[in-house]
C-alpha cells in the first residue's frame, strides 16, 4: 500500500521556481527525512503535502488518494511544528484532544485517546499542566501527543527539534524513532540537521534548489553518493575533497595542483589524465610512513573520544578524525595516508560520482 505519492510536483512564487518536478514514492509505514540546506524547498514541499501551499503542478496522493485539492483538515495528516503551537490558555490534555474535540468526537473517546497517547509519550503526570509549566521537551511530547491522536495516515514533522538544546534532541530524536517502530505510521520529516537524517530515516531525499539530488537509505547515501553536493552534505565532519588529475601507469596515481602524488589503489575506468574531485572521509585518513603525503597541522580539537584535527595538504584545507590518542601541535609536520579503496571519485566538470 502507498503511503504517499509526490509525482511531478512544482511550486513557484510568481516568476520564480522553488520546485522543479520532484518525484518522491513512500511507502506506507516508512519514515522519510527531507534534509537540505536552507532555502533548498524541503518544507515548502513539506507544507504543499499538508495543504498549507498549493501545488503550481504535479499531484500528491495520500493513501492512493489524490489530494491536490483537498483542504488541511481533510488530507489525514497531523503535523507537529518547529513552534510546537501549543494553546498557552489550555491544559495539556486540552491540548491534546482538542482537535477531536472540534471534529466533533464524543468526550469519552477524546479522554481514552489521550490517555493511550499520554502513556506512549509518558505525560501522564503533565495533563492537567498548562504549556508554560512545561520545558521544551515536554511541549515536544504535547504537540507529538496532539498529533497521535488524530491517528493519521501520515505524521508531518518541520524541524520539530531545532528549539532545543544539544543534549535533548539526542533524547528526542530516539523518542521520535521509538514512537514510529510502536505506531508503525508513515512519517515525512523535514531537518538540515544530516544527524538526525542519518540516525533516524529509513530513507533520506536529498534535496538542493528544489530539486532532488539523490534517494536512498542512510548508508547508501554514506557509501555511494551520487555527486559532490550530496557526498558533502551527509557526514560530520564533512568529507574532504582533492582536485587533481589520474595518471595511469604501473599502478595509478592522482596528481594534485599543487604537485602532490598519491598512489591509488583503484582508479575509474578510462580515467588516465581525467581532471577529477576525490572524496574522502576525514575517518579514512590514518598516520602514514614516508610514503605517506606530507600535511601541516593547523588546529587540533579534541572531542573526548576522537580528535578533530584540521590540516593543510597541498594547499587545501582538510579535516582529519584521530581515534588513537596520539600527541599532535599546531604547525607540526605530518605524513597521511588516505584509504584509497574508499576513496569516491566524481568527474571534476559534471561533479557526478565516477564508478571504479
Amino acid at each position: 500500500m502507498t503511503g504517499l505519492s509526490i509525482s511531478k510536483v512544482k511550486k513557484s512564487f510568481g516568476a520564480v521556481d522553488i520546485i522543479h518536478g520532484v518525484d518522491v514514492e513512500i511507502a506506507h509505514g516508512e519514515f522519510v527525512i527531507l534534509v537540505g540546506p536552507s532555502g533548498c524547498g524541503k518544507s515548502t514541499l513539506l507544507r504543499m503535502i499538508a495543504g498549507l501551499e498549493d501545488i503550481t503542478a504535479g499531484q500528491i496522493s495520500i493513501g492512493g488518494r489524490v489530494v491536490n485539492n483537498l483542504q488541511p483538515k481533510d488530507r489525514d495528516i497531523a503535523m507537529v511544528f518547529q513552534n510546537y503551537a501549543l494553546y498557552p490558555q489550555m491544559t495539556v490534555a486540552q491540548n491534546m484532544g482538542f482537535a477531536l474535540e472540534l471534529a466533533g468526537s464524543k468526550r469519552p473517546e477524546i479522554e481514552k485517546k489521550v490517555a493511550e497517547a499520554a502513556a506512549i509519550l509518558g505525560l501522564e503526570p503533565l495533563l492537567n499542566r498548562k504549556p508554560a509549566q512545561l520545558s521544551g521537551g515536554q511541549r515536544q511530547r504535547v504537540a507529538m501527543g496532539r498529533a497521535i491522536v488524530r491517528d493519521p495516515k501520515v505524521f508531518l514533522f518541520d524541524e520539530p527539534l531545532s528549539n532545543l538544546d544539544a543534549k535533548l534532541r539526542v533524547k528526542m530524536r530516539a523518542e521520535i524513532k521509538a514512537l514510529h517502530q510502536r505506531l508503525k505510521t508513515t512519517i515525512v520529516y523535514v531537518t538540515h540537521d544530516q544527524i538526525e537524517a542519518m540516525t533516524m530515516a529509513d530513507k533520506i531525499v536529498v534535496l538542493q534548489g528544489g530539486k532532488v539530488e539523490q534517494i536512498g537509505s542512510p548508508l547508501e547515501l554514506y557509501d555511494r553518493p551520487r555527486n559532490v553536493f550530496v557526498a558533502g552534505f551527509l557526514g560530520s565532519p564533512a568529507m574532504n575533497f582533492l582536485e587533481g588529475t589520474i595518471e595511469i601507469g604501473a599502478s595509478p596515481w592522482l596528481v594534485l595542483a599543487g604537485g602532490a602524488r598519491i598512489r591509488l589503489s583503484r582508479a575509474p575506468a578510462n580515467s588516465d589524465k581525467r581532471p577529477v574531485t576525490i572524496g574522502i572521509r576525514p575517518e579514512d585518513i590514518t598516520l602514514g610512513d614516508e610514503t605517506g603525503v606530507e600535511a601541516t597541522i593547523k588546529v587540533v580539537e579534541p572531542t573526548g573520544s576522537e580528535t578533530h584535527v584540521a590540516v593543510e595538504l597541498d594547499g587545501r584545507e582538510l579535516t582529519w578524525v584521530v581515534r588513537d590518542r596520539v600527541e599532535l601541535t599546531p604547525e607540526q609536520k605530518v605524513r597521511l595516508s588516505l584509504e584509497t579503496a574508499k576513496v569516491h571519485f566524481f568527474d571534476r566538470q559534471t561533479q557526478q560520482r565516477l564508478e571504479t
